[in-house]
Protein backbone atom coordinates (compact mmCIF):
# COMPACT_ATOMS: atom_id res chain seq x y z
CA UNK A 1 0.00 0.00 0.00
CA UNK A 2 1.38 3.60 -1.17
CA UNK A 3 1.10 5.85 1.82
CA UNK A 4 0.55 9.53 2.07
CA UNK A 5 2.41 11.99 4.69
CA UNK A 6 0.17 14.48 6.19
CA UNK A 7 1.73 17.92 7.12
CA UNK A 8 1.59 16.93 10.87
CA UNK A 9 3.51 13.67 9.97
CA UNK A 10 1.20 11.08 10.15
CA UNK A 11 1.14 8.78 7.55
CA UNK A 12 -2.09 7.79 5.93
CA UNK A 13 -2.64 4.89 3.58
CA UNK A 14 -3.71 6.12 -0.23
CA UNK A 15 -6.67 3.88 -0.38
CA UNK A 16 -9.66 2.86 1.86
CA UNK A 17 -12.52 1.95 2.51
CA UNK A 18 -15.70 3.89 3.34
CA UNK A 19 -18.88 2.99 4.71
CA UNK A 20 -21.18 5.75 3.90
CA UNK A 21 -24.61 4.48 2.80
CA UNK A 22 -23.81 0.93 3.91
CA UNK A 23 -26.30 0.05 6.66
CA UNK A 24 -25.13 -1.09 10.25
CA UNK A 25 -26.53 -4.56 10.14
CA UNK A 26 -24.24 -4.91 7.18
CA UNK A 27 -21.26 -2.63 7.93
CA UNK A 28 -19.31 -4.98 10.33
CA UNK A 29 -19.31 -8.22 7.70
CA UNK A 30 -17.94 -5.30 5.06
CA UNK A 31 -15.40 -4.27 7.26
CA UNK A 32 -14.36 -7.34 7.96
CA UNK A 33 -14.55 -8.74 4.27
CA UNK A 34 -12.60 -4.86 3.51
CA UNK A 35 -9.90 -5.54 6.46
CA UNK A 36 -9.37 -9.16 5.19
CA UNK A 37 -8.67 -8.03 1.65
CA UNK A 38 -6.31 -5.65 2.91
CA UNK A 39 -7.50 -2.39 3.27
CA UNK A 40 -6.40 -0.39 6.63
CA UNK A 41 -7.74 2.66 6.12
CA UNK A 42 -11.73 3.12 7.33
CA UNK A 43 -13.49 5.85 7.02
CA UNK A 44 -16.88 6.64 8.91
CA UNK A 45 -18.68 9.28 10.45
CA UNK A 46 -21.24 10.02 13.25
CA UNK A 47 -24.02 11.09 10.44
CA UNK A 48 -23.25 7.76 9.01
CA UNK A 49 -25.09 5.66 12.04
CA UNK A 50 -22.38 2.99 11.74
CA UNK A 51 -19.96 3.26 13.83
CA UNK A 52 -20.34 0.82 16.76
CA UNK A 53 -20.50 -2.02 13.43
CA UNK A 54 -17.15 -0.48 12.19
CA UNK A 55 -15.70 -0.54 16.08
CA UNK A 56 -16.62 -4.39 16.38
CA UNK A 57 -15.13 -5.25 13.30
CA UNK A 58 -12.07 -3.73 14.37
CA UNK A 59 -12.04 -5.16 17.71
CA UNK A 60 -12.66 -8.80 16.18
CA UNK A 61 -10.29 -8.74 13.33
CA UNK A 62 -7.55 -9.34 15.69
CA UNK A 63 -5.38 -6.79 13.40
CA UNK A 64 -3.04 -4.46 15.86
CA UNK A 65 -4.56 -0.96 16.23
CA UNK A 66 -0.34 0.65 15.10
CA UNK A 67 -1.58 -1.23 11.51
CA UNK A 68 -5.33 0.58 10.88
CA UNK A 69 -5.66 4.15 10.19
CA UNK A 70 -9.68 5.01 11.47
CA UNK A 71 -11.51 8.11 10.42
CA UNK A 72 -14.75 9.35 11.77
CA UNK A 73 -16.64 12.90 11.48
CA UNK A 74 -18.15 15.44 13.70
CA UNK A 75 -21.93 16.64 12.52
CA UNK A 76 -22.82 19.96 12.73
CA UNK A 77 -22.92 20.80 16.41
CA UNK A 78 -25.40 23.26 18.55
CA UNK A 79 -23.99 26.11 20.61
CA UNK A 80 -21.73 26.04 22.75
CA UNK A 81 -20.38 24.40 19.78
CA UNK A 82 -16.81 23.90 21.47
CA UNK A 83 -18.37 22.00 24.24
CA UNK A 84 -20.32 19.86 21.96
CA UNK A 85 -17.57 19.10 19.88
CA UNK A 86 -15.76 17.54 22.77
CA UNK A 87 -18.65 15.47 23.37
CA UNK A 88 -19.12 14.14 20.09
CA UNK A 89 -15.57 12.91 19.86
CA UNK A 90 -16.13 10.89 23.21
CA UNK A 91 -19.95 9.67 21.62
CA UNK A 92 -17.59 8.54 18.21
CA UNK A 93 -14.63 6.99 20.26
CA UNK A 94 -16.97 4.52 22.68
CA UNK A 95 -18.94 3.67 19.50
CA UNK A 96 -15.58 2.86 17.63
CA UNK A 97 -14.70 1.48 20.81
CA UNK A 98 -11.23 3.16 20.60
CA UNK A 99 -8.85 5.37 22.73
CA UNK A 100 -8.34 7.73 19.60
CA UNK A 101 -8.93 8.26 15.72
CA UNK A 102 -6.63 9.12 13.30
CA UNK A 103 -8.19 11.49 11.60
CA UNK A 104 -11.16 13.43 12.72
CA UNK A 105 -13.04 15.49 10.16
CA UNK A 106 -15.55 18.28 10.42
CA UNK A 107 -18.15 16.95 8.17
CA UNK A 108 -19.50 19.90 7.08
CA UNK A 109 -18.73 24.01 6.63
CA UNK A 110 -21.58 24.85 9.05
CA UNK A 111 -22.05 26.17 11.82
CA UNK A 112 -19.58 27.53 14.55
CA UNK A 113 -16.49 26.25 12.23
CA UNK A 114 -14.42 28.20 14.48
CA UNK A 115 -15.56 26.60 17.76
CA UNK A 116 -15.92 23.67 16.45
CA UNK A 117 -12.00 23.96 14.99
CA UNK A 118 -10.91 24.89 18.54
CA UNK A 119 -12.26 21.63 20.26
CA UNK A 120 -10.96 19.83 17.62
CA UNK A 121 -6.97 21.83 17.61
CA UNK A 122 -7.72 20.46 21.64
CA UNK A 123 -8.19 16.85 20.75
CA UNK A 124 -5.84 16.28 18.47
CA UNK A 125 -3.22 17.95 20.87
CA UNK A 126 -4.32 15.65 23.53
CA UNK A 127 -4.09 12.74 21.15
CA UNK A 128 -7.88 11.99 20.69
CA UNK A 129 -7.20 12.44 16.86
CA UNK A 130 -3.75 11.81 15.61
CA UNK A 131 -4.69 14.20 12.43
CA UNK A 132 -7.11 16.52 11.99
CA UNK A 133 -9.57 17.99 8.83
CA UNK A 134 -12.63 19.20 7.41
CA UNK A 135 -14.93 17.77 4.51
CA UNK A 136 -16.92 19.92 2.12
CA UNK A 137 -14.59 22.77 2.49
CA UNK A 138 -14.84 25.03 -1.00
CA UNK A 139 -11.60 26.80 -1.56
CA UNK A 140 -12.53 29.73 -0.18
CA UNK A 141 -14.03 28.43 3.10
CA UNK A 142 -10.96 26.37 3.34
CA UNK A 143 -8.29 29.68 3.02
CA UNK A 144 -10.56 30.99 5.95
CA UNK A 145 -9.94 28.54 8.31
CA UNK A 146 -6.33 28.21 7.34
CA UNK A 147 -5.27 31.97 7.57
CA UNK A 148 -7.70 32.15 10.88
CA UNK A 149 -6.70 29.57 13.30
CA UNK A 150 -3.30 27.49 14.79
CA UNK A 151 -3.50 24.40 13.12
CA UNK A 152 -4.00 23.57 9.24
CA UNK A 153 -6.57 21.00 8.30
CA UNK A 154 -4.84 18.10 7.57
CA UNK A 155 -6.90 16.90 5.10
CA UNK A 156 -10.00 18.18 3.16
CA UNK A 157 -12.23 15.72 2.10
CA UNK A 158 -14.30 16.44 -0.55
CA UNK A 159 -16.15 15.27 -3.58
CA UNK A 160 -14.09 14.14 -6.67
CA UNK A 161 -14.53 11.92 -9.83
CA UNK A 162 -13.50 12.20 -13.49
CA UNK A 163 -17.19 14.31 -13.52
CA UNK A 164 -16.26 16.92 -11.06
CA UNK A 165 -12.15 16.56 -10.58
CA UNK A 166 -11.87 19.71 -8.11
CA UNK A 167 -8.56 20.49 -9.86
CA UNK A 168 -8.56 24.21 -8.34
CA UNK A 169 -9.27 22.85 -4.97
CA UNK A 170 -6.24 20.47 -5.62
CA UNK A 171 -3.34 22.97 -6.26
CA UNK A 172 -4.91 25.09 -3.20
CA UNK A 173 -4.88 22.47 -0.76
CA UNK A 174 -1.60 21.97 -2.21
CA UNK A 175 -0.05 24.93 -1.70
CA UNK A 176 -1.02 25.42 1.98
CA UNK A 177 -0.21 21.67 2.88
CA UNK A 178 -3.87 19.84 2.97
CA UNK A 179 -4.32 16.69 1.71
CA UNK A 180 -6.85 16.17 -1.17
CA UNK A 181 -8.99 13.39 0.10
CA UNK A 182 -12.20 12.04 -2.62
CA UNK A 183 -15.71 10.94 -1.90
CA UNK A 184 -17.62 9.75 -4.53
CA UNK A 185 -15.08 8.70 -6.75
CA UNK A 186 -17.18 6.66 -8.69
CA UNK A 187 -19.75 9.15 -9.34
CA UNK A 188 -22.57 6.33 -7.48
CA UNK A 189 -22.61 5.70 -10.93
CA UNK A 190 -23.89 8.53 -12.44
CA UNK A 191 -23.06 9.69 -16.01
CA UNK A 192 -23.35 6.08 -16.95
CA UNK A 193 -19.37 5.98 -15.80
CA UNK A 194 -18.96 2.07 -15.35
CA UNK A 195 -19.67 2.35 -18.86
CA UNK A 196 -18.55 5.18 -20.40
CA UNK A 197 -16.49 5.00 -23.19
CA UNK A 198 -13.25 6.91 -22.56
CA UNK A 199 -12.63 5.17 -19.41
CA UNK A 200 -13.84 1.89 -20.68
CA UNK A 201 -11.19 2.41 -23.56
CA UNK A 202 -8.69 3.15 -20.78
CA UNK A 203 -9.69 -0.38 -18.85
CA UNK A 204 -9.26 -2.54 -21.69
CA UNK A 205 -5.85 -1.31 -22.41
CA UNK A 206 -4.38 -2.04 -19.34
CA UNK A 207 -6.97 -5.35 -18.47
CA UNK A 208 -8.61 -3.22 -16.13
CA UNK A 209 -12.14 -2.37 -15.44
CA UNK A 210 -13.12 1.56 -15.57
CA UNK A 211 -13.66 1.52 -11.17
CA UNK A 212 -9.61 0.32 -11.15
CA UNK A 213 -8.97 3.04 -13.84
CA UNK A 214 -10.95 5.97 -11.75
CA UNK A 215 -8.85 4.87 -8.49
CA UNK A 216 -5.63 4.27 -10.01
CA UNK A 217 -5.81 8.11 -11.47
CA UNK A 218 -6.95 9.33 -8.48
CA UNK A 219 -3.60 7.84 -6.87
CA UNK A 220 -1.74 9.22 -9.81
CA UNK A 221 -2.97 12.85 -8.45
CA UNK A 222 -1.73 11.93 -5.12
CA UNK A 223 -5.84 11.89 -3.59
CA UNK A 224 -6.66 9.45 -1.03
CA UNK A 225 -10.00 7.17 -1.85
CA UNK A 226 -12.21 5.28 0.09
CA UNK A 227 -14.33 3.15 -2.53
CA UNK A 228 -16.99 1.69 -0.93
CA UNK A 229 -18.61 -2.23 -1.67
CA UNK A 230 -20.15 -4.82 -0.27
CA UNK A 231 -19.29 -7.30 -2.40
CA UNK A 232 -15.77 -8.95 -1.31
CA UNK A 233 -14.95 -9.65 -4.71
CA UNK A 234 -15.31 -6.00 -5.96
CA UNK A 235 -13.10 -5.01 -2.55
CA UNK A 236 -10.13 -7.03 -3.76
CA UNK A 237 -10.60 -5.57 -7.10
CA UNK A 238 -10.77 -2.05 -5.77
CA UNK A 239 -7.44 -2.55 -3.98
CA UNK A 240 -5.47 -4.32 -6.67
CA UNK A 241 -4.62 -0.95 -8.64
CA UNK A 242 -1.05 -0.23 -7.62
CA UNK A 243 0.47 -2.59 -10.44
CA UNK A 244 -0.26 -0.42 -13.22
CA UNK A 245 0.21 3.28 -15.05
CA UNK A 246 -2.07 5.38 -16.77
CA UNK A 247 0.03 7.48 -19.77
CA UNK A 248 -0.30 10.86 -20.02
CA UNK A 249 -2.48 10.22 -22.84
CA UNK A 250 -5.13 8.75 -21.22
CA UNK A 251 -4.89 11.00 -17.70
CA UNK A 252 -5.64 13.92 -20.46
CA UNK A 253 -8.61 11.91 -22.23
CA UNK A 254 -9.74 11.56 -18.42
CA UNK A 255 -9.20 15.01 -17.59
CA UNK A 256 -11.86 16.40 -20.68
CA UNK A 257 -14.52 14.58 -18.50
CA UNK A 258 -14.48 17.51 -16.20
CA UNK A 259 -17.49 19.30 -15.98
CA UNK A 260 -16.59 21.35 -13.29
CA UNK A 261 -20.08 20.75 -11.57
CA UNK A 262 -21.49 18.63 -8.44
CA UNK A 263 -23.36 15.83 -9.23
CA UNK A 264 -24.73 15.45 -6.34
CA UNK A 265 -25.44 18.86 -3.85
CA UNK A 266 -23.88 22.47 -3.88
CA UNK A 267 -22.81 23.70 -0.46
CA UNK A 268 -23.61 27.26 -2.13
CA UNK A 269 -27.15 26.42 -2.22
CA UNK A 270 -29.14 28.35 0.26
CA UNK A 271 -31.39 25.87 0.47
CA UNK A 272 -28.80 23.11 1.46
CA UNK A 273 -26.95 25.59 3.66
CA UNK A 274 -29.95 25.69 5.42
CA UNK A 275 -30.87 21.78 5.81
CA UNK A 276 -27.73 20.45 6.38
CA UNK A 277 -27.14 23.54 9.36
CA UNK A 278 -30.66 22.39 10.97
CA UNK A 279 -29.87 18.75 10.53
CA UNK A 280 -29.29 16.97 13.74
CA UNK A 281 -28.23 13.77 14.74
CA UNK A 282 -30.28 11.16 17.47
CA UNK A 283 -27.86 10.57 20.12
Amino acid sequence: MQHVTLNNGVRMPILGFGVYQIPAEKTEQAVADALAAGYRLLDTAAAYGNEEAVGHAVKNSGIPREELFVTTKLWVQDAPAQDNTRRALETSLAKLGLDHVDLYLMHQPFGDVYGQWRAMEAANREGLAKAIGVANFYPDRLLDLILNNEITPQVNQIETHPFFQRTADHDLMREHGVQHQAWGGFAEGRNELFTHPVLSRVGDAHGKSVAQVVLRRLIRRDIVTIPKSVDPERMAQNIDVLDFELTDDQMAAIAALDTGKTLFFDHHDPEMVAWLSKRRLDS
